[in-house]
């Protein structure tokens, strides 16, 4: 097989294992918390994508991988981790809480969206040994921070959804 053929498949199962494992364990347990319990939760995962700076670390990532891919990745991801980190200290600070937790879902998802964007056009896949060690960020790491960030968007409308049914049913 083909290493490009090896990472879409791998990429493709990293999805199924997580939507499997997420919605038997992970949406239960997050539906079964209170909205900031939940958005925490999910914050707290993403804090640790300052990870994502080994893309630009010499010696951990092949010395062929796009910079285009690299740069972009490692930022992007950073970013996301520092506004994650942010949510987590504005807990107890509503008016803080809820547009960080719009920011760091909004620039995360963006962040991976443009980062399977750019490995496309780079041609990331036929050449996905240049990852190097970082290898299992895009195939374990990055389908379960996908799917956290739709949850986290899904408990955002239904907590909307569920606002205003309050305020119309008394």
């Amino acid at each position: 097989m083909s290493t490009e053929v090896l990472f879409q498949v791998q990429l493709v199962l990293g999805y199924v294992t997580w939507l499997l494992c997420f919605g038997a364990y992970g949406l239960p347990w997050l539906n079964s918390m209170d909205g900031v319990a939940a958005q925490r939760a999910i914050a707290t995962l993403h804090s640790f994508r300052f990870f994502g700076l080994v893309f630009i670390l010499p010696g951990v990532v092949g010395p062929d991988l796009p910079a285009g891919f690299a740069v972009f990745a490692a930022y992007g991801d950073f970013a996301t981790g520092v506004l994650a980190m942010l949510v987590l200290l504005m807990v107890r600070i509503p008016r803080l809480f809820w547009p960080l937790v719009v920011a760091f879902n909004l620039v995360g998802t963006v962040d991976l969206i443009a980062a399977y964007y750019h490995a496309i056009q780079l041609g990331l896949p036929a050449h996905a040994e240049q990852l190097g060690a970082a290898y299992a960020i895009p195939i374990i790491y990055v389908p379960l921070l996908m799917i956290t960030h739709i949850a986290a968007f899904y408990l955002l409308v239904r907590a909307g959804k569920k606002r205003d049914l309050q305020q119309v049913i008394p």
